[in-house]
């Protein structure tokens, strides 16, 4: 059976595990997929994320086991140009202990809509769109270096050992800087880079 000929119950029972879905990406009429989508969350096979979005999880005996919150955040507001801010951004390096109320991220797209959960700081530099989410941790971390808890030299080492592994370029994130709005991001990138260079 073609996916065009198939229900839209038919396409939600195939879809894989760990697979988030939206009613406009089922076959039929929107009212269709809509229901479809209902009848599943009622019956438990999938599980509601935010407005619209739909995530088909492993079964436990429990229930449906739900996707963390910054795995729809990135589902919602898609992972390009997207990455962590403030506390999560030190955490994505390991340089705090500290656990954020709820996940830092930084965008560079449209606040839409609210996330729960998330907290959402807009960024106008268009630059970043190309930058991985380790690589715009790096930059949020330069805006707020209070939020390392060990030290100028543990950033030092964690950047170098994320270049190492090739999880940061900083070529890419020294083309990004100079449209950051902070000139403390700028000088302290500057910093940072001619350290790892020594």
């Amino acid at each position: 059976m073609s996916a065009s000929t198939k229900t839209p119950g038919q396409v939600l029972k195939e879809l894989p595990v760990r697979s988030f879905v939206r009613a406009k990406e089922l076959p039929g009429s929107p009212a269709a997929a809509r229901n479809a989508l209902f009848r599943a969350a009622k019956r438990g096979d999938v599980v509601r994320c935010s407005r619209g979005l739909y995530f088909k999880g492993p079964k436990t005996r429990y229930g449906m086991t739900r996707p963390g919150v910054l795995e729809v955040a990135l589902e919602v507001l898609g992972a390009e140009g997207t990455g962590p801010a403030g506390y999560s951004a030190a955490r994505a390096f390991g340089l705090t202990s500290q656990v954020p109320a709820r996940v830092e991220l930084a965008v560079i797209s449209s606040l839409k809509q609210g996330i729960d959960g998330v907290k959402l700081y807009k960024r106008n530099n268009a630059r970043r769109h190309g930058l991985s989410f380790l690589e715009i941790a790096l930059l949020e971390v330069l805006r707020e270096p209070a939020t390392v808890e060990s030290g100028w030299d543990s950033l030092i080492i964690a950047v170098r050992n994320a270049v190492k592994s090739g999880d940061v370029y900083l070529g890419r994130v020294a083309e990004a800087v100079p449209e950051e709005s902070s000139p403390a991001v700028r000088r302290r990138f500057e910093w940072l880079a001619e350290a790892i260079a020594a």
